[in-house]
Parts: C-alpha cells; sequence; structure tokens
C-alpha cells in the first residue's frame, strides 16, 4: 500500500509512543468528583500558562466555545464575532440551539475584525434590539489560513469592551501556532479575554480534548455546563496524561510545522497557484486555483491519485495542513504531486 502524506488537518495527528507511554503511566481518579490527580495538574499548568485562576478539560472545541457563550450570556444576546469564524461556520449553529443567543458576524480582513469596526457594530441600549453581550475573536484564524491576530488590536478591543461592560472570548484552538509563531506567550495573549479555549488534538497532537480557562468564577459556572452537555467524565487522566506531555515535548516543535507550510506555500505559488504569504503565517496553507485555471475538487481528485490528501474550501480555494505526522520526506511527496497535478 502507497504512504499517503494527510494534509487535510492537524487534528489527524496520532499519539507518539512516548505519548502512549505516559498514558498508560498515568494515575487516574474520577474526575467528576474532582479527584483524577493527572487531570487536576493539567488544568492548574495550563490556567498558570494563561494567567487566570482555573480551567476545566472538555471534550472537544465546540465544547468549550459553547460551554463560554453560555456562561457568559442570557437568551436574547447578540455575540459580534467575525464572518469566518469556527463558531459561525462550524459547530451547528449551536448559540441559537444551546444558548439562545443570534451572532453578529463582521467581514474582517485575514480573519480580523477592529476595535473600529466592532464600535459600529455594538447595539444601543434600546428594547428594540438584541443586546450585545460578548465578543468573539479566532486566533490563530483557520479559514484566514492560519493568520495570527496581532495583539495590539486584541488590546484596542478589550478597551472598547471595558467602554461597553462586555465579555471577551477566545476560541484559541491553535494559540499554541501563535505563540511559537510571535514568541507572545499564552500569558500576554490571554489577559484581555474573559475567558480562553485552547485545543489540545491538534497541532499537540493529542487524542482528544480541549480546555477552557478563566476565573474561578466563571469556570465554576462552566462546570456545570460541561455537565448538562453531557461532557463530565470519569477516569481521564489517561488522557490528561497526552495533554501534558503534549505541553513538555510538542509545543516548540509547531515550528518545524510551520517552515513546511511556508515551503508548501512557495511550491503552490511557483506552479501558479495564489496564497496569501502575509496570511500563511503558521501551520494552514489555503491555495486558489483560478490562476491555474482549475477548480478545487478537480485538484483535489487529482492530488489524491499522487497519495497526497487536502480539503476544498470553496469551488476555487482548497486548504493543506502541517503538522506532528508531516515530514520532509512527506513534504517532498506533496511538492511532486503538485508539479504532477498543477504543472
Amino acid at each position: 500500500m502507497n504512504h499517503v502524506v494527510d494534509l487535510r488537518s492537524d487534528t489527524l495527528t496520532r499519539p507518539t509512543a512516548a505519548m502512549r507511554q505516559a498514558m498508560a503511566d498515568a494515575p487516574v481518579g474520577d474526575d467528576v468528583f474532582g479527584e483524577d490527580p493527572t487531570m487536576n495538574e493539567l488544568q492548574r499548568r495550563v490556567a498558570e500558562l494563561c494567567g487566570k485562576e482555573a480551567a476545566l478539560f472538555v471534550p472537544s472545541g465546540t465544547m468549550s466555545n459553547q460551554i463560554a457563550i453560555n456562561a457568559h450570556t442570557q437568551p436574547g444576546d447578540e455575540i459580534i464575532c467575525e464572518y469566518g469564524c469556527h463558531i459561525f461556520n462550524y459547530e451547528g449553529g449551536a448559540p441559537a440551539l444551546l444558548s439562545g443567543v443570534q451572532l453578529h458576524p463582521l467581514h474582517g480582513q485575514r480573519g480580523v475584525i477592529t476595535a473600529e469596526h466592532i464600535q459600529t457594530a455594538i447595539r444601543p441600549k434600546d428594547h428594540h434590539f438584541a443586546q450585545t453581550r460578548l465578543i468573539e475573536i479566532e486566533n490563530t484564524h483557520n479559514r484566514a489560513g492560519g493568520a495570527v491576530f496581532p495583539l495590539d488590536e486584541i488590546q484596542k478591543i478589550r478597551s472598547l469592551a471595558d467602554e461597553h461592560d462586555l465579555k471577551m472570548h477566545l476560541d484559541g484552538a491553535r494559540l499554541w501556532n501563535a505563540y511559537v509563531a510571535t514568541g507572545i506567550s499564552l500569558k500576554e495573549w490571554s489577559v484581555c479575554f474573559d475567558s480562553i479555549s485552547l485545543c489540545f488534538s491538534k497541532g499537540l497532537g493529542a487524542p482528544i480534548g480541549s480546555i477552557l480557562v478563566g476565573s474561578a468564577e466563571f469556570i465554576d459556572c462552566a462546570h456545570r455546563y460541561r455537565k448538562i452537555y453531557g461532557g463530565g467524565m470519569r477516569q481521564v487522566g489517561v488522557i490528561a496524561a497526552a495533554a501534558l506531555y503534549a505541553l513538555d515535548c510538542h509545543i516548540e516543535r509547531l515550528a518545524e510545522d510551520h517552515k513546511r507550510a511556508h515551503q508548501l506555500a512557495l511550491k503552490l505559488i511557483e506552479l501558479g497557484a495564489y496564497v496569501d504569504l502575509e496570511a500563511t503565517q503558521t501551520n494552514i496553507v489555503i491555495a486558489d486555483c483560478k490562476g491555474c485555471g482549475r477548480i478545487s475538487s478537480e485538484v483535489n481528485s487529482e492530488l489524491a491519485r499522487h497519495n497526497v490528501l487536502a480539503i476544498p474550501v470553496s469551488p476555487s480555494r482548497i486548504r493543506f495542513v502541517t503538522h506532528l505526522d508531516i515530514d520532509d520526506d512527506d513534504l517532498a511527496v506533496a511538492m511532486n504531486a503538485f508539479e504532477c497535478v498543477l504543472s
């Protein structure tokens, strides 16, 4: 069987042998009772990394985001977000279904919405309107090609939020990538937010899980919603051990994924595809095939015949994601496939 280079997502990473051993060796307890020592250590460490009081492990990033929305809002409220963000596009309409709130998506530039832009979207204190309650930001931004949301703009948005008594939530599923790309610590990114969601099962290579971070009061509220959603689990130390291993061993190596993504982007540009290099700051490459006279589904099918997998994200655009399971040999296979399909 031919070796397949799978660039569809960084969620495809598999636990390494050392991570599996850490999982096997983990001491465990009942996490619903707060008695799993490995999970307690994971939550403590991530809260400390983010400079917050507490953290709560959940099975998925979608659950993490939706718990945060529940905890910050009341039915009938409104959330300002960017048009391409995950909570608007990929969470099944959950804000409306689970929290009874509506989203107010703004079109950004490379996933970035500015304080000035947000200012015009905040609803007046008038009973005719849904009341703006929360601003949500995604960093790094998936649909913007892994672009990093600039910290200086986040700081301006925080000032605006304080002025209007609004909460801020960060969908930081790939915040680890933003840290590695910029050198800005998790604590510096997190200080502007009332809650932060981070994912272990993408670039960090753990098999499952995300974590929600915030004040002790917020996490206490989030804990109730996790229970309501069915997210309370028992002897989860085996999962927490994978995340702890990833914190120790897999964060700094994200720089390798970023480097390989940049190399893929340059090759695609060489072959006539359009890639926004300024947005390609981390491990995601979005290539537009219009300049090659091709449609993305056709390119995707031909790449698959050359054992390279990707995901079309529009009729002309296709997404490639580098990750823990992609090495330099895989990169060479992918570039050769690009040559065969796009030349």
